[in-house]
Order: C-alpha cells, then structure tokens, then sequence
C-alpha cells in the first residue's frame, strides 16, 4: 500500500522545467552598455560657477587650455580635471589668530620702532592663466607665494616712514605702496590683486603717548602762530588807519589854508568888504552904519550889497 501511494504521489507531481541559460550576444550586450555608461559617466566633467578647470592628461600633461564655467568632455581614464577657486578671495593677517602663520605682521619704522600691522589682501587667480599657475606653483599658492609676500611688502612699505606718520598722514601713502609691489609680484605669479587694506596700526603706547604729546604741542604753536598774524594785521590796519586820518587832516588843513588865502586875496581887492563884514557882525538887521574913516559919513549898505553882487 505505501508503495502504491508513493509511486501516485511522485506520478501526480508537475514536471520541472530545466534552467534557462543566457546567451552569449546577450552578455556582451549589457556589458557594453554598463562599460559605455561608466565611460560617459567618467568623461564628463562640470565646471561649477565660479570656478576653471585644468587638465591634466596621463599622456601628455597639462593642457594649456582650462576648462571654463559649464560641461565639459574629457578623455575618460587618462584625463583628470583639477578646480581652482576663481573668484574674489581674502586672506587677513590679524592678532590673534591661533595659527602663527596668519598672526598679526611686525615691523619696524623708518626710525626702528616696532610696528604691528594687521592687514587684508584681496585678490583672485587669472583665470587664462590657471594651466601655468597649475604647473608653477599647484595649488598651495596661498602658502608659497600670497601669505609670504605680502608680509614681506608690508614690512617694506612700513621701513619707510616714521612712526608719527604712519598713524596720522601716511596712511594711504602705505597702503599705496603695498599695493603696486603686491600688484608686480603677483602679476609675475599669474594672480591678480584687488586690494590692500591696513586694518590697524599699532606702536608701543609709550611712543604713542610721546607722539601725542609731540602733535599737542605743535597745535598749540600753530594757534600761537595765529595769534600772533592775527596782532600783526591788527597793528597793520590801525598804521594805515592813522596814516589815512593823518593825511586826512592834511587836506582838511590845505583846504582851509587855501580858503584863507583866496578871502584874504578877496578882502585885499575889495577893501569895501570889510566894512560889509564888520556891519553884518553887528547886526544883521541894520542897513546903514556910520563909520569913522578921516571924519564922519554914512554908509549905505544896501547900496553896497547891490554893488557886490553886480561884481560877483
């Protein structure tokens, strides 16, 4: 019985179909497009916004001609594309900074005293440029030829002015020549300088103080100064007033010398005006006077007056 059902059971049981094998066209086929898509993955290349690109190729180098913003095709698996960073960059040497490479820049004026500058330059890489630069300097450029330079100009520029003006006058006049050494050498290293800014000067507060004192001191001469030009236009002004009342009086004299001179000359040619003189003194109101002259008479002076004013 058992046997009987065994052999029911395996001939009730549905058939196994054997496995399906894949062929060889089929095999290549996927490979292809796994190794086209890998290829394509692998030559194109995007250039982010802001940045260019170098190439590099395994057979012949670097490429003289970078890549610019956008997508680019390159030879997959020989050549590699190196980023560089094409837009405005900062580097600031302040104190305080942990890291001593990018403390605070110390120098000495044109005198010898210790100055410390804290300083930010601004400045971007050539981007028609980024294959040489590539080549010549890789991309520690910040540190073989930025950071070093620009300690080594600032401390130039500071060597030479005195303290006082560094502080006070020669502000700009710094900052200007740090900016045209800076703007040659980085020029010669295919970067390109936007900016120099002298964030603060600082001197030995006993110095400072000297200084201070020093520019006190001269304020205090110059308002002196003008003081003493302000007496002397005052002085100047009272001699040409005097000088003008003097010659005023002058003429004032003059005038009534002349005026003498011409009533004298008057009364002389007319010696009847005396007598007109001499009544009108007395009274205005009388019109006829005697007079003494080598006896008595009478002198009409209406008479006279008429005549008088007939000569006139």
């Amino acid at each position: 019985m058992s046997d009987t059902a065994t052999t029911q059971t395996r001939g009730s049981s549905a058939p196994v179909n054997p496995p399906r094998q894949v062929s060889g066209r089929t095999a290549f086929t996927v490979g292809g497009v796994v190794l086209a898509g890998l290829l394509l993955a692998q030559g194109i290349k995007v250039i982010p916004a802001g940045y260019v690109g170098v190439v590099f190729s395994a057979l012949s180098g670097v490429k003289p001609q970078p890549l610019q913003e956008g997508v680019h095709f390159v030879v997959p698996f020989v050549d590699r594309v190196n980023l560089y960073d094409g837009r405005l960059q900062e580097m600031t040497l302040r104190q305080g900074v942990s890291d001593g490479d990018e403390g605070a820049i110390r120098a000495r004026s044109k005198e010898g005293l210790d100055i410390t500058a804290d300083v930010t330059v601004n400045f971007r890489i050539d981007r028609t440029k980024a294959a040489i630069m590539h080549k010549e300097l890789g991309r520690n450029y910040m540190v073989t030829v930025v950071r070093p330079q620009v300690r080594s100009k600032v401390r130039d520029a500071i060597g030479q002015f005195n303290a006082a003006d560094l502080i006070s006058t020669q502000r700009q006049e710094v900052e200007a020549n740090i900016t045209r050494s800076l703007t040659e050498i980085f020029s010669k290293n295919n970067l390109l300088l936007d900016s120099v800014l002298l964030r603060e000067l600082r001197i030995p507060e006993s110095v400072a103080k000297a200084i201070e004192q020093k520019q006190t001191a001269e304020q205090q001469v110059a308002v002196e100064k003008n003081r003493l030009q302000q007496a002397n236009i005052s002085a100047q002004r009272a001699v040409v007033e005097a000088e003008g009342a003097a010659k005023a009086a002058v003429a004032t004299a003059r005038g009534e010398a002349q005026a003498l001179s011409l009533r004298g000359r008057a009364l002389r040619e007319n010696p009847q005006l005396i007598q007109l003189t001499v009544a009108e003194k007395l009274s205005p109101g009388i019109n006829t006077v005697m007079l003494p002259a080598d006896g008595n008479f009478l002198l009409d002076l209406k008479s006279l007056s008429a005549a008088t004013k007939t000569a006139d």
